[in-house]
């Protein structure tokens, strides 16, 4: 449910520290409910977070939300974009006060064709991205509603998450009226 990674965060920390002028990777910081990345934007920076929660999310057509992952230290953003060139898939928001490493694009692209660690931290991490995506989509497909937010419930519980009910709801892909049906059966 929360997606930390503590490799990329020291490799991210060692590259701010070793830097002279502080001008390739700087410290951003963000408020609660501050977007980080704005989905069909441009993102100016690829970012790497160094603390705090955020929520990454898709918005519909119909205006209507769904949360991909909770992300938390050492996740990486704005990756994908900047390697193919797009416009943001989606939307990061913080959840809480939330700092990051923003590296430059130019500078990101440059460690990309010179640093071998970086390149074996980029295919882990999108290696552990489709791991998430297809056993999220299958747990999803295959449990009842009530057994995927007891999960839900539990995982909010031991990682000590505050969740709104719409996003809980966009978390499991439901409505939050199916989300109240849901809660009710579990007694919660």
């Amino acid at each position: 449910m929360l997606r930390t990674n503590d490799s990329f965060l020291a490799y991210a920390e060692a590259l701010y520290t070793r830097q002279e002028r502080k001008e390739d990777i700087v410290i951003k910081q963000y408020a609660k409910g501050q977007k980080l990345l704005c989905q069909d934007e441009t993102a100016t920076k690829v970012m790497l977070i160094q603390s705090g929660i955020t929520k990454c999310y898709f918005s519909e057509d119909n205006d209507k939300a769904y949360i991909l992952e909770f992300l938390g230290k050492g996740e990486i953003l704005g990756d994908i974009e900047m390697l193919r060139r797009i416009p943001c898939l989606c939307t990061i928001e913080a959840m809480t006060e939330v700092t990051v490493y923003a590296f430059s694009v130019p500078y990101f692209r440059s460690l990309l064709q010179e640093d071998f660690k970086l390149n074996a931290l980029m295919l882990d991490t999108f290696a552990e991205r489709i791991v998430n995506t297809a056993s999220r989509a299958s747990y999803q497909q295959l449990y009842t509603l009530e057994h995927s937010l007891g999960k839900l419930m539990a995982l909010k519980a031991r990682q000590d998450i505050e969740l709104s009910k719409e996003d809980m709801a966009a978390y499991l892909g439901i409505s939050v009226r199916s989300l109240n049906r849901g809660l009710k059966e579990l007694g919660e």
